[in-house]
């Protein structure tokens, strides 16, 4: 089960580009998610939109998905680009069609919604075909950035759940302090 969110209070730290691109890049989320200019993609915990920036320049339309209205003020304050839509959503509970999402993807999110019900949601709103990026806190890394060491997950144990939800992983790196999945619907 997934754990706390990201206090909404402490938004401006989501934007140290400094310190999120240390973790994940722009251009590996890109290569990771491969979106196409037609494609529906889906930012699973988007925060402050950040990751969100990234990647609404080379899709179609980018729902930025949180369950906390506080960062959606705050993305607006900042300035949401036109193909963006925010969704105030749980990621268990998606207001999205059957299969009507091309790609996904959590950065540094997916310990916070990691559960059964969350994946088959997700599965569910992805096309035939569709890619599931996860970028997130590993388990073995320090703690020193992040969120708590015993509220992380490991690479093995995110494959595996995603792999019982439906998925075949297509590729798994990890890191110091983090792990990346690209995950696709079998």
């Amino acid at each position: 089960m997934g754990y706390h969110t990201f206090d909404a209070s402490r938004a401006d730290k989501l934007e140290e580009a400094g310190r999120r691109y240390r973790f994940v890049s722009a251009e590996e989320l890109l290569w990771a998610l491969s979106p196409s200019p037609a494609d529906t993609v889906a930012d699973l915990g988007s925060g402050t939109g950040f990751f969100t920036d990234d990647v609404a320049p080379n899709a179609g339309t980018v729902y930025a998905v949180d369950v906390q209205e506080e960062m959606h003020e705050y993305y607006r304050e900042k300035g949401v680009p036109e193909n963006v839509d925010l969704v105030t959503s749980d990621v268990s509970d998606l207001p999205f069609e059957d299969d009507g999402v091309d790609a996904a993807f959590s950065t540094m999110t997916y310990h916070e919604f990691a559960s059964d019900d969350a994946l088959a949601e997700i599965r569910r709103v992805l096309a035939p075909g569709g890619r599931f990026v996860v970028v997130d806190w590993a388990a073995t890394g320090s703690g020193e950035d992040g969120p708590p060491v015993d509220e992380r997950y490991s690479a093995d144990e995110a494959a595996d759940a995603l792999r019982d939800a439906g998925f075949a992983i297509e590729h798994r790196a990890v890191r110091p302090e983090t792990f990346l999945l690209i995950a696709t619907l079998e």
